[in-house]
C-alpha cells in the first residue's frame, strides 16, 4: 500500500503503523471509491498536524481489532479526569452498558502515542441493545457533564447502527427529530421514539 501512495513517503508514524500494532479506524466511503475494499481511516497525533489519512483495503487484509473499553483506557487519561470516568463507569454498571471511548482518548489508549491535551473533549460510544432510551440515562450523563472538567461528548449506538448524538438528543424537543448517522447514509430520527422507554 506504501508503495503506491507516494503521498505519504516520510509521514510520520505510518511505515511503523501496522508493525506497532495500531488500529486503523472504519470510515464512511468517499465519492467514487471502490466499494469492493474496507474504508479505514488513520488520524496522526495532534503534534504531527493531526491529518486524517485515508486508506481501504480489502478485507482480508485486516483483522477486527477489540476496541477498549472506558475502564481499559482510563490509565491512558489525564488524572484529572478519572473522577469524571469512574462516574461514567458507575452509569454503564446501572444501566448494563459498557461505555467505550473514541476520539483522542481511544487513539491515545490504543497507539500510546499523545492524542489529549488540555483542550481536549472526552469522547464516549454508548451502545443500546434496544432501540429506546433507558429511564434517566441522558440525565445522568448531563449531570456528571456540569462538572467535568473537560467536554462531555459522545453517542448513542442504537441497534440498527444509527449513532446519535446524546446532547441532541437530550435538548431536541419532544415533537422534534434528531440526526442519525450510519457508516453509509444520515437520516434523521424522530425523538419521540427514541424515548418511549422514558415515558413508561
Amino acid at each position: 500500500m506504501l508503495a503506491e501512495r507516494r503521498d505519504l513517503g516520510g509521514v510520520p508514524h505510518v511505515a511503523e503503523w501496522a508493525e506497532a500494532g495500531r488500529p486503523l479506524i472504519v470510515r464512511r466511503f468517499g465519492p467514487g471509491e471502490d466499494r469492493d475494499r474496507v474504508p479505514l481511516g488513520l488520524p496522526l497525533p495532534p503534534a504531527d498536524g493531526k491529518r486524517r489519512i485515508s486508506l481501504a483495503f480489502l478485507a482480508g487484509d485486516f483483522a477486527p481489532y477489540a476496541t477498549p473499553t472506558l475502564q481499559d483506557a482510563r490509565t491512558a487519561a489525564p488524572a484529572s479526569w478519572c473522577a469524571t470516568i469512574d462516574l461514567l463507569i458507575a452509569v454503564g454498571v446501572r444501566y448494563g452498558i459498557v461505555p467505550r471511548p473514541f476520539g483522542g482518548l481511544l487513539w491515545q489508549a490504543a497507539t500510546g502515542l499523545a492524542y489529549l491535551s488540555d483542550a481536549s473533549d472526552l469522547d464516549i460510544l454508548w451502545r443500546l441493545t434496544t432501540s429506546t432510551l433507558p429511564t434517566g440515562l441522558l440525565d445522568g450523563l448531563a449531570r456528571i457533564a456540569d462538572t467535568a472538567p473537560m467536554r462531555l461528548d459522545g453517542e448513542i449506538l442504537l441497534p440498527d447502527g444509527a449513532g446519535i448524538h446524546w446532547r441532541e438528543l437530550l435538548e431536541t424537543p419532544e415533537g422534534g427529530e434528531v440526526l442519525g448517522k450510519h457508516i453509509d447514509r444520515l437520516e434523521m430520527r424522530p425523538v419521540a421514539a427514541l424515548r418511549a422507554r422514558t415515558r413508561a
